[in-house]
């Protein structure tokens, strides 16, 4: 069997799905969140004092961390779509996938994490 004709590693239709799901979910988020920051607020800012009491509503919370986790499993899958693009060995996809989705989780617990600190905060 020649090299042309074996199975190359791609993305799976599922992934795929996920990615483009994940991208349209960030162009929504981002809508939101540059209306609510730059067109609603006084002179285009939000002052730090506005900021933290914007991040006190739960809404905000949860539609914060959604924008978070969108753009991490867009970025990520994204990248690993490149990566595959290579035509990586067996092995080297399974520590890329281990090393992509542990760092996708520390991203969004790290976010989620801030998002916490920046709403317990009392300016």
């Amino acid at each position: 069997m020649s090299a042309i004709s074996t199975i190359k590693n791609s993305e799976t239709a599922l992934l795929w799905f996920i990615k483009v799901l994940a991208g349209g979910m960030i162009f929504v988020f981002l809508v939101i969140h540059f209306f609510v920051n730059h067109m609603f607020a006084p002179e285009g800012l939000l002052t730090f004092r506005d900021v933290v009491a914007y991040y006190q509503n739960p809404l905000v919370l949860v539609m914060e961390g959604l924008f978070l986790f969108s753009i991490l499993v867009h970025s990520f899958l994204g990248l690993r779509s490149v990566i595959l693009d290579l035509n990586p060995g067996p092995r080297l996809i399974r520590i890329m996938d281990t090393v992509l989705i542990t760092g996708g989780l520390s991203g969004f617990v790290y976010g989620i994490w801030l998002l916490n600190a920046v709403a317990a905060m009392h300016v």
